[in-house]
């Protein structure tokens, strides 16, 4: 299946930001210039038949890691596991990679090594860490789509935290420029006062990241918020306890958004095994009483967005039993690579409960897409981009890490049942071609662009 100058994609199942209905997609040029009735348009048909047909998901949380540390994940790899899992789009943090993402000379290293590569398209994030103030003007009009940082050590030297003083510095600077300020909350006091025992048991690690941390880390970062007048969004929230600060907040007038990912809405505490430390993740996948709390909290539109936060590494720095290490959660990378799972997890859990596919892509594409100002992203109708998926909600699978396309094969979804498969992905009207030999046609875009 491919685009051509006038390409109609038919489907029963067309998931539309006025609900899901039959349609006609009319694409010319990567654009879709009008949604028809079932059966109005003409051209090329591709007649999709009972698969639903949605938008492109936007993943604005995604480690790639390279340059530096591509032997962990690779544009590449990255972006085929992307498109393999209907995202079309994906924005990448600024560390974990060698620079980071800190500096103009950081950025243009990212540059160059993503160029060429990306099977999806791909935007970056700045960094604002300590003493990097002055580098945040000239990365904003470069076009990041703005800056992460955190509150408490990011588990890499080179991409330190910032304290209390150094937060409002680099938040007075984003208002300044009006860049968006997105934000690692854990409180590293509570972390460090907090009991830490090494070894294979899932509770000792989970009691080292207690729900104190988040919710600690919030409220000074949600206090500086309302000072500065910087907009903020606090990234991976694991923990209800942060909730209700983000309602008084809101309230109060603060701009500030939030987001969760599929690995708090789908896993539990209870189900982790001991020395499984493809579960590891900070913050970390807390119990299942917390996990209703995050559903209820996304029923009620109180998250702008469900996003990945696909961090991998090689097997050997998670420690697997399976691959010959410890199973000690305390010496374990934390991050969950789950990139091209993220659809089919969500829909699993949003379906049992009653949820229809487009809450989905309203989670996982729109929302993500506002978040970035990505304007022609994220919805089927005229003048976006004809970033799509044909997507089997009824598909049953499961997950064999061999099968995946990032770059190692690590998640804590192997061997999990998974309903809903992507069955084709097209960027700008044109099918992906995740064959070995395939020309990748992603593009990188900056802030503004799309």
């Amino acid at each position: 299946m491919t685009g051509s100058p006038n390409t109609v994609f038919r489907s029963c199942r067309a998931v539309l930001p006025g609900g899901e209905r039959p349609a006609d997609v009319v694409v010319q040029g990567g654009r879709i210039t009008s949604v028809l009735p079932h059966g109005a348009g003409e051209g090329e048909v591709l007649d999709l038949g009972g698969l639903a047909l949605l938008p492109g998901l936007v993943d604005t949380h995604v480690h790639v890691n390279e340059p530096g540390r591509t032997e962990w994940e690779g544009f590449a790899t990255a972006t085929r596991a992307a498109a393999a899992g209907g995202v079309t789009t994906v924005v990448d943090m600024p560390l974990n990679s060698l620079p980071p993402t800190t500096t103009m000379a950081g950025l243009e290293a990212k540059q160059k090594a993503a160029a060429g590569q990306t099977f999806v398209d791909v935007g970056l994030w700045g960094g604002a860490v300590p003493g990097n103030t002055a580098d945040l003007e000239p990365l904003h009009r470069a076009g990041v789509f703005g800056f992460k940082s955190f509150l408490a050590p990011s588990g890499v030297d080179e991409f330190p935290h910032l304290t209390a003083a150094q937060l409002e510095e680099a938040m007075l600077e984003l208002s300044r420029l009006g860049a968006l300020s997105i934000i690692h909350a854990e409180d590293p006091a509570v972390l460090d006062a907090a009991p830490h025992r090494a070894g294979p048991h899932y509770a000792d690690f989970l009691a080292s990241r207690p729900d104190d941390a988040e919710a600690t880390a919030v409220a000074t970062l949600l206090e500086t918020a309302a000072r500065t007048g910087t907009r903020v969004h606090i990234l991976h929230v694991s923990s209800a306890a942060v909730l209700p600060l983000l309602r008084r907040a809101r309230a109060e007038g603060v701009r500030v958004t939030a987001e969760t990912c599929p690995h708090y809405l789908t896993l539990a505490a209870e189900g982790v095994p001991d020395g499984d430390t493809a579960f590891k993740c900070c913050p970390p996948i807390r119990d299942e009483s917390n996990r209703e709390q995050l559903w209820q909290a996304l029923a009620d539109g109180e998250f702008a967005a469900v996003v990945s936060d696909h961090s991998p590494s090689t097997p050997d720095l998670k420690h697997l039993p399976r691959h010959g290490g410890s199973g000690d959660f305390a010496a374990a990378w934390g991050g969950i690579a789950s990139l091209q799972l993220g659809l089919p997890a969500v829909w699993t859990e949003a379906r049992r409960r009653g949820f229809a596919l487009a809450d989905v892509v309203r989670w996982m594409s729109s929302g993500p897409a506002g978040l970035a100002g990505l304007s022609a992203k994220g919805a089927i109708a005229p003048g976006m981009d004809a970033d799509l998926v044909a997507f089997d909600p009824d598909a049953e699978f499961t997950v064999e890490p061999e099968g995946l396309h990032h770059r190692n094969p690590v998640t804590p979804y192997a061997g999990r049942a998974l309903t809903g498969a992507v069955r084709t992905t097209w960027l700008r009207g044109r099918v992906v071609d995740l064959a070995p030999d395939a020309e990748p046609t992603g593009r990188l875009i900056a802030r503004g662009e799309a």
